[in-house]
């Protein structure tokens, strides 16, 4: 499918601007220019992905695990597939937020729990680990806000709804290629950040109502 020439898209420097406290003054200009050069070869990459025929979670996941070291094979690409339409054409979360998820996860998430002899101590430490500040789904939770700030929802059959009747006609197509390019964005700026700051952002709209009061679960 022909796709058009460029449209306006979000750019690193505004999501980190909007979204991301600034790195330290310890962290050298040359840094700096690496995670923003890393962060325009993700968005670029995820965008021509699209093109060649991956769906939009594959889109952004295959970015990242080709040009960020997340220590996972080439072959962890296949989770994505079934995602693509919002679970198998279901509709339901936008294949590119989860994709980015993943993406994510790939660097950030977990590959265990605390362990320790005290059950309840490592229970309440695997709680802190997600539900604290800094905490993971604080950083998680930043995807689906910052994609529904733009697009209203996070849902494909609601952000692609106009076109059920024509689906992946061209004008449809430019339209999930906007947001799969924002979404691997998002996902290389939080990837290449500060991850103990991004952690420590305020909740933005989630199913348990938390504030930065809450410090735990367990």
């Amino acid at each position: 499918m022909p796709i058009a020439p460029e449209a306006h898209t979000v750019s690193a420097r505004q999501v980190n601007k909007l979204y991301f406290p600034s790195k330290s003054s310890s962290n050298s200009r040359e840094e700096q220019m690496d995670a923003q050069e890393k962060i325009a070869l993700v968005k670029e990459r995820a965008r021509k992905n699209f093109s060649k025929g991956f769906n939009c979670a594959e889109c952004v996941l295959e970015a990242v695990l080709e040009l960020v070291d997340t220590g996972l094979p080439r072959e962890a690409l296949k989770l994505a597939t079934g995602l693509g339409g919002g679970v198998g054409l279901y509709g339901d979360t936008c294949g590119a937020i989860v994709g980015a998820v993943l993406a994510v996860g790939a660097v950030h998430g977990r590959s265990g729990l605390p362990e320790g002899e005290d059950r309840k101590a490592a229970a309440k430490a695997a709680a802190e680990q997600l539900y604290g500040n800094p905490g993971l789904y604080r950083m998680f939770n930043q995807l689906p806000n910052m994609i529904k700030s733009k697009y209203g929802n996070t849902l494909c059959r609601e952000i692609c709804k106009q076109w059920r009747d024509n689906w992946l006609c061209r004008e449809h197509a430019l339209h999930c290629r906007e947001i799969i390019t924002d979404s691997a964005e998002i996902a290389a700026t939080i990837i290449c950040g500060d991850s103990n700051e991004i952690m420590s952002k305020p909740f933005g709209e989630n199913v348990e109502n938390l504030k930065d009061a809450c410090t735990g679960k367990g």
